[in-house]
């Protein structure tokens, strides 16, 4: 900043400093309300929700393990089904256990395995209905 040497110049100068206090404090009452309003607990939940559901990685995570759940107490109820037997049962929550952490740690496999198999019963009902077709044009 230049040395003041007269009075016009010194209210010159406290005017910007003024206008520049006045545009810094509105910048700081804004910035305020808006961490306030981040801070309240239905926007955090929000925006913790909207996190979560743009995170493609963390969607694959939680159906992986969504995934291991079932698949986990399903192989359970299949194994003990409506038993009384203690150690049908014990052995049943080691299968479930063992079950959903195979199932939770490895669902891309798990997810080409079944891809695999649907793309087999399709492509096989594809090739016979084309076989039918090709047979109902040929013998009519």
């Amino acid at each position: 900043m230049e040395k003041i040497t007269c009075t016009a110049e010194l209210k010159l100068a406290i005017q910007n400093l003024e206008f520049q206090q006045e545009v810094q404090g509105q910048l700081l009452k804004d910035h305020f309300f808006v961490t306030f309003e981040s801070l309240k607990p239905i926007n955090l939940i929000k925006n913790t929700l909207l996190e979560i559901t743009s995170s493609p990685y963390l969607i694959d995570n939680m159906l992986g393990a969504i995934m291991g759940l079932i698949s986990g107490y399903l192989s359970k109820k299949i194994a003990v089904g409506t038993s009384n037997s203690l150690i049908r049962k014990i052995l049943g929550a080691a299968l479930q256990f063992g079950v959903t952490n195979i199932v939770a740690q490895h669902p891309d496999i798990l997810k080409s395995i079944g891809n695999f198999i649907i793309d087999k019963f399709i492509h096989k009902k594809n090739e016979d209905q084309h076989l039918a077709n090709k047979e109902n044009i040929e013998n009519p």
